[in-house]
């Protein structure tokens, strides 16, 4: 579903955001991309997303190059920041309707889906009110809802966790799982080890902008914890 093919990105001054990175995410795959603040995750992730350009590689979603062929590429994915930066002057249902006009989603299946998630979310009582008024966890929740309206063959998703209290959070991956099962791919970046251990079934570690270590969970752990698999590869 998403191929990650030699991509490398460079910022002023020659510093290598990413380097030579290469990974396979496949439908159904919950996969984690983990590393420190700075590694090269957040930037990988908004080049996959076509927010990002980037100097050299490939990047394929369900066949469809992000370069060559974006909208067909933004048709079939979900991005989800880790801050993100809604239309603050809109409500919180006019928004979710504004999404759903462009991905021109019935009003019969938006109508439920806003309904579904909103309901979950436990955030429906608030959808008539101002987005500017939200709490940084409400507006996380709208643009977690706002990402699912069109059921995405590729959720992403940067930091997903931070700012979502215990419930929301746990919401949230329940949803995850729901939609792996019907065969979209997953793939987000996060730095808390023990919730990539207990979700994913397949886990990167990136430093420096490199890939240094990639596979499933069990290959990666073998016995140990994700937390000890990570700082063995870190001190490697």
């Amino acid at each position: 579903m998403l191929e990650i093919k030699n991509y490398s990105k460079s910022y002023d001054g020659g510093k290598k955001a990413a380097d030579h990175v290469t990974l396979t995410v496949e439908s159904g795959d919950i996969y984690g991309f983990i590393g420190h603040n700075g590694a090269g995750k957040s930037t990988t992730i908004r080049a996959v997303v076509g927010v990002l350009d980037f100097d050299e590689g490939e990047i394929l979603i369900d066949g469809h190059s992000v370069k060559d062929e974006p909208m067909e590429c933004k048709k079939i994915t979900a991005y989800i920041p880790d801050n993100p930066d809604l239309y603050e002057n809109l409500t919180g249902i006019q928004y979710l309707n504004f999404v759903a006009d462009v991905f021109d989603i019935s009003a019969k299946d938006r109508e439920e889906k806003i309904k579904k998630y909103a309901d979950l979310f436990e955030i429906t009582s608030a959808l008539g009110d101002q987005i500017a008024s939200y709490s940084h966890g409400m507006k996380q929740k709208v643009a977690i809802i706002s990402a699912l309206i069109h059921d995405p063959k590729l959720l992403v998703l940067d930091e997903p966790f931070v700012g979502l209290d215990p419930k929301a959070t746990f919401t949230l991956k329940e949803i995850m799982h729901e939609m792996c099962d019907r065969g979209t791919a997953v793939f987000f970046s996060t730095h808390v080890l023990d919730v990539a251990e207990k979700l994913c079934n397949k886990v990167a570690i990136i430093k420096q902008g490199k890939i240094i270590a990639a596979g499933t969970m069990e290959e990666l752990t073998e016995g140990h914890s994700l937390e000890e698999a990570f700082l063995e590869a870190d001190n490697g």
